[in-house]
C-alpha cells in the first residue's frame, strides 16, 4: 500500500518509531481515534481559508487513524512515520477497512523532518493541500519540519496541529481531587526523569510549539495573520466514545503513553507485576475509590480533554 520506496532516515523521536509489532498493535487498540467534530474543524479551518481538496499529508501518522478518516475528503492521502511497525500496523487496518482494494491511501517510511525528501519519488514540491500531525508534532524537530513544509505546501495551503493537552479527572466523579492528585504524584514524581520536552508542549495545549515565525532561524513564506490557536472546549468530546472507562482501560491506555513507555524499558522486570508505575497508581484509585463508597468492580475513570489545534497557513 505505498508508492514509494524509501532510503534511510534520521529521526528525532526515539520511543514510538522504536515500537515493535506488539507495542504497536497494542497502541493501536488502546489509542482511540478523534471525534468526527475534530476533523470537521479542521476541514473548516481548512476549506473555509481557500485550502483545496487534492492531497492530504499525514505526519507522524502512526497506525493511521487520522489518514483514514480524513481519507474520504480528498482524491490523495498519504501517511508518514518513521516508524516501521507502526506502519506495518496501519497499513494492515487500511486493508481491512478497505477489503476491496480501492483505497486512496498509501503509507511510507519518512520522518517530520525529511517531509517525503527520502522518498522515491519524493514528495514533490508544491504539491500538497493539507499536512495534518495528530499528537505527533511535539516530537519534531520544528526547524526542520517547517522548512519541509514549506517546501511541499501549496500557496494558500494549511498546516493543522493538534493535541489532547491534559487530561484530567472530572469533577463530577467520585474522590476526583484524590484521583487528580495521584495522577499528578505520577506525572511530576517517578515519570518526571522519563518525560521529554514533547511532554510539556502538549501539557500547554501548543501554547508554545515552535512556528515559522518564532524560530530563531524564522522560516518565510507562512501567513502569521491568517494562522489560529483553536482551544478545545473541555466539555466538547475530543475523542470517539469519550466518557468513563474501566482502570484496567486506564492501565493499559497508560502504557502507551511515552514517559512509561521508556520507565517500562528501564525496569523490564516489574513488567507486568505489581511493581509496575501504572499497576501501582491504579491500585492506589482503586483504593481512594472504595473509600468513596464505589463498589469492587464498578471503579470507573471520567476524564476531561483540554486538546488545542494550530492552523498554519502558507501565503498565497
Amino acid at each position: 500500500m505505498s508508492a514509494y520506496s524509501t532510503s534511510e532516515v534520521s529521526v528525532k523521536e526515539q520511543t514510538f518509531s522504536k515500537y515493535d509489532q506488539s507495542q504497536s498493535t497494542a497502541y493501536a487498540q488502546i489509542r482511540r481515534d478523534y471525534h468526527p467534530e475534530v476533523y470537521a474543524e479542521i476541514l473548516k479551518q481548512h476549506e473555509t481559508s481557500g485550502g483545496k481538496l487534492d492531497v492530504l499529508l499525514d505526519v507522524g501518522c502512526g497506525p493511521g487513524n487520522v489518514t483514514r478518516s480524513l481519507a474520504p475528503h480528498f482524491t490523495q492521502a498519504i501517511g508518514l512515520d518513521p516508524g516501521e511497525q507502526m506502519l506495518a500496523t496501519a497499513r494492515s487496518l487500511t486493508a481491512a477497512a478497505h477489503e476491496n482494494g480501492n483505497s486512496n491511501i498509501t503509507f511510507s517510511l519518512s520522518s517530520a523532518e525529511a517531509l517525503g525528501s527520502n522518498l522515491s519519488p519524493p514528495i514533490a514540491d508544491v504539491s500538497v493541500d493539507l499536512i495534518t500531525a495528530g499528537n505527533a508534532a511535539h516530537w519534531f524537530d520544528m526547524a526542520g519540519f517547517w522548512a519541509s513544509v514549506a517546501r511541499v505546501l501549496k500557496p494558500g495551503g494549511t498546516v493543522a496541529l493538534w493535541t489532547s493537552g491534559q487530561i484530567r479527572a472530572h469533577p463530577s466523579m467520585p474522590a476526583a481531587a484524590e484521583i487528580q492528585a495521584t495522577m499528578d504524584e505520577m506525572r511530576f514524581g517517578e515519570l518526571l526523569p522519563y518525560t521529554a520536552e514533547g511532554s510539556r508542549l502538549t501539557s500547554e495545549g501548543y501554547k508554545n510549539l515552535p512556528l515559522p515565525w518564532t524560530l530563531e532561524d524564522p522560516v518565510q513564506g507562512f501567513n502569521q495573520a491568517g494562522s489560529k490557536h483553536v482551544e478545545w472546549e473541555p466539555e466538547r468530546s475530543f475523542y470517539t466514545g469519550q466518557g468513563p472507562i474501566s482502570l484496567e482501560a486506564y492501565e493499559k491506555m497508560m502504557g502507551t503513553a511515552s514517559a512509561v513507555t521508556r520507565w517500562r524499558a528501564a525496569h523490564p522486570d516489574d513488567i507486568g507485576t505489581e511493581r509496575d508505575i501504572v499497576r501501582r497508581r491504579r491500585r492506589e484509585m482503586e483504593r481512594i475509590l472504595h473509600a468513596a463508597g464505589v463498589e469492587k468492580g464498578k471503579e470507573q475513570l471520567l476524564g476531561t480533554v483540554h486538546g488545542a489545534i494550530v492552523i498554519v497557513k502558507k501565503d498565497m
